[in-house]
């Protein structure tokens, strides 16, 4: 992992924070949590724990899922985020690869990965090909199929590609939502080995994923969340330890054998 920032790195911070679908649904209370710039910090918990609604809050993505925040704040940096859409986030340097790849479809690798930074504005053509270079060196298979249509691709391509399209906007926080759903183990793997480049490269992560043992390899801090509260916080490897995380997301009974 890479060493520790200097103080005056931006970091990821919530604090506080309210969110509620609709009129009545409480998805988060009272979170609160930090991402150190060139850290991994990884969120577990169940599915509804709130994991992917506190990435929206981060992302501006929440309005689009007809959710709110009611209290608290998101700050990366000096930019408050809680309330600004996702071309702000973006611009602020955080970017979201949401749950189910969401390619999109019928438009080939290549103007997939194009369209990753139409957020930032103007960029030069060097710039654009930097961007493109570092996807393709992650992703050399990418680099093979530019043409190809993104929905003929296998799952775990159409994963390399939305993560590719997140880096063409040159994050220095990289959100992820379950990216090894639904992946073959060698694939799990590979993407697990690109999520450590990424972070060796310099950028941070908040890594959802339900793969809890993948997760607490790659994080250097780790967050339980249940029913949209933080229940357990600290080191990865100490939670990693811990009997609570190893019975319910490790797999492993009282008598520290595998669960059935």
């Amino acid at each position: 992992m890479p060493e520790s920032p200097p103080d005056d790195e931006p970091a990821l911070h919530v604090d506080g924070l309210d969110v509620t679908y609709g009129r009545a649904l409480s998805a988060l209370r009272s979170v609160s949590l930090t991402v150190p710039q060139g850290g991994v910090v990884t969120l577990l918990g169940a599915n509804g724990a709130g994991k992917t609604t506190l990435l929206r809050a981060v992302s501006g993505t929440l309005r689009l899922h007809r959710g709110t925040i009611t209290g608290g704040r998101v700050r990366y940096g000096d930019t408050e985020l809680d309330g600004q859409d996702p071309v702000a986030a973006v611009r602020a340097g955080v970017v979201q690869v949401p749950e189910g790849r969401r390619v999109f479809a019928g438009l080939s690798v290549d103007e997939n990965l194009r369209a990753g930074g139409l957020g930032l504005g103007r960029r030069s053509p060097a710039q654009v090909r930097e961007a493109r270079d570092r996807v393709f060196a992650l992703f050399p298979r990418l680099a093979e199929r530019t043409g190809q249509a993104a929905g003929l691709l296998s799952g775990g391509e159409q994963q390399m590609l939305a993560i590719g399209r997140a880096l063409m906007a040159a994050p220095r926080l990289l959100l992820l939502d379950e990216p090894s759903l639904g992946l073959a183990p060698l694939m799990v793997n590979r993407i697990a080995d690109v999520i450590r480049e990424i972070n060796e490269q310099g950028t941070a992560v908040l890594l959802v994923e339900q793969n809890a043992g993948m997760a607490l390899s790659l994080a250097t801090h780790a967050y339980v969340l249940e029913v949209g509260e933080v229940r357990l916080s600290g080191p990865a490897d100490e939670l990693a330890s811990t009997d609570a995380v190893r019975r319910l997301y490790l797999g492993e009974s009282e008598d520290g054998q595998g669960a059935a």
